[in-house]
């Protein structure tokens, strides 16, 4: 495991592939992987990507990559792309579109099933993160998968969210009935030779002008692109950089970076609980209770919270009995 992380911070790529695969595989080694990675995390400047489908995001992030690296900055991709619900399997076309950055050592560019995970991304896209912060990325982009409504947990994650969009892909209320207008830290309007992208500018202006931001907090800046032709990119990585310095200067990169890791914390946890839970489970009270319950529950003998309340004091026990921690 020695070997394997510090090939990752010299750049080996196998070495970060590797350790990415422990992570989406959930492998025992996870635990030992995130002890030796921790004291070297923290330093890469994490940037999400998201809006809906067709806006052009894996185009605009390959466009991303390459002013990124002519600014000698390394640079980790994370493109999650949405998993079949018949198959399971995922098309993971983003390596299609930067095809491009395939023999660039300074470039790891890896996709990912989001595996029915919802929010637009893969549930192990935090540890997957921490992997290639480590690995000494400069810069690291997360594709979400087209986001529809409520769809925006990469605000959770980035320490600067870039939302794209495009004309023809509704007007300013279904914008705001997406959430987009509210984690937003930077909007594109991609494909701006079409059609239709000025009123999308004006669109998202003014419902920004609405949004009563408080005297000296960041204004979201409202951007315009071609990215296939790469115009307006470097427009774009200036905004980033701006955004990353108002942000730490203002304390707001340590405030996001604290709630990201309480809430991967949290989701850790309640990811051992329901593993405990399933294999107490397996050995047979903990199920029957459910059961039990549940039934009580469907009948109308038993409200929903009392049944809950029983479940916990049943796996308490249980817990107890296996010489487990009380998880109360």
């Amino acid at each position: 495991m020695a070997a394997l992380v510090a090939g990752a911070r010299e750049g080996d790529q196998r070495c970060v592939a590797r350790l990415v695969s422990l992570v989406e595989d959930a492998s025992p080694l996870l635990r030992e992987v995130m002890a030796a990675l921790a004291p070297l995390t923290g330093r890469a400047h994490v940037v999400g990507l998201t809006g809906p489908p067709g806006v052009g995001k894996s185009t605009t992030t390959d466009a991303l990559v390459r002013r990124l690296r002519a600014a000698g900055r390394r640079v980790g991709v994370l493109a999650v792309d949405p998993s079949s619900p018949f198959s399971g399997g995922a098309l993971l076309g983003d390596r299609v579109r930067m095809g491009d950055h395939a023999l660039d050592q300074g470039v790891y560019i890896r996709s990912m099933a989001s595996r029915g995970h919802l929010g637009g991304l893969a549930w192990s896209t935090p540890q997957a993160l921490r992997v290639l912060d480590a690995a000494g990325c400069d810069v690291v982009l997360v594709e979400t998968v087209g986001v529809g409504q409520s769809e925006v947990e990469v605000a959770g994650l980035a320490d600067t969210t870039v939302v794209l969009l495009a004309p023809g892909m509704g007007d300013g209320v279904q914008a705001a009935k997406a959430g987009i207008l509210e984690i937003g830290d930077l909007y594109v309007v991609n494909k701006a030779d079409r059609d239709g992208a000025d009123r999308v500018r004006r669109d998202l202006e003014a419902a920004l002008g609405l949004a009563g931001l408080e005297p000296g907090r960041w204004r979201p800046p409202v951007l315009a692109t071609v990215a296939s032709r790469d115009e307006g990119i470097d427009a774009v990585v200036a905004a980033l950089d701006e955004h990353r310095a108002v942000s730490e200067r203002s304390g707001e990169t340590e405030r996001r970076r604290l709630r990201r890791a309480r809430e991967e914390v949290e989701a850790l946890a309640l990811t051992t609980l329901r593993e405990r839970w399933e294999s107490a489970s397996g050995r047979g009270a903990p199920g029957e209770d459910l059961d039990r319950l549940a039934a009580g529950v469907a009948a109308g003998r038993q409200d929903p919270y009392a049944a809950a309340d029983e479940l916990l004091a049943a796996w308490a026990a249980s817990a107890r009995t296996a010489g487990t921690a009380d998880p109360a």
